[in-house]
């Protein structure tokens, strides 16, 4: 059986920390796939297809990286595509307790007791980062690019708007 793990997220911009969290996890899996959460209440600050070509630009190459978009739990989309695992990104003790309930609602969902929460911790340079952050910086004309992957390049975003 093939070890599929989903990193979910906004990713409402990716950030240099989602990045390493991709790249470090890649190779214990077969199949990692990065998928933006849709949530019908909450608009995106950036587009849901930009987000898309962003995430595909940052890991072009890497094979067993993939993207995608789903609605509603999070158990149940990996119900549907076959993965076992959730990945999730550590950067504080805040953000373990937080993950760790919900890692054990997920458990409760998931009835059959399959799919396993895996966390990583984030690299000590990005743990002030998140996209909020990210966000805010760029929308008061803050050069976030030491916050986002090499391949995004918000200044086009910029003139597009």
């Amino acid at each position: 059986m093939k070890k599929i793990a989903v990193f979910p997220g906004s990713f409402d911009p990716i950030t240099k920390g989602h990045e390493s969290i991709v790249l470090r996890a890649a190779p214990l899996f077969d199949e990692l796939i990065v998928a933006i959460g849709i949530n019908a209440e909450k608009q995106g600050f950036f587009p849901l297809e930009q987000r898309i070509q962003w995430i595909k630009k940052t890991f072009q190459g890497h094979s067993n990286i993939k993207v995608m978009k789903y609605q509603g739990l999070t158990v149940d989309f990996c119900k549907e595509i076959g993965a076992r695992f959730i990945l999730r990104g550590l950067r504080t003790s805040a953000d373990f307790e937080f993950e760790r309930s919900i890692g054990q609602i997920n458990k409760q969902l998931d009835r059959t007791h399959e799919i396993e929460t895996v966390f990583l911790l984030s690299e000590m340079e990005h743990t002030p980062l998140n996209s909020s952050i990210v966000r805010s910086v760029f929308q008061v004309g803050g050069d976030v690019n030491n916050f986002i992957p090499n391949a995004i390049d918000l200044s086009t975003f910029k003139k597009e708007q």
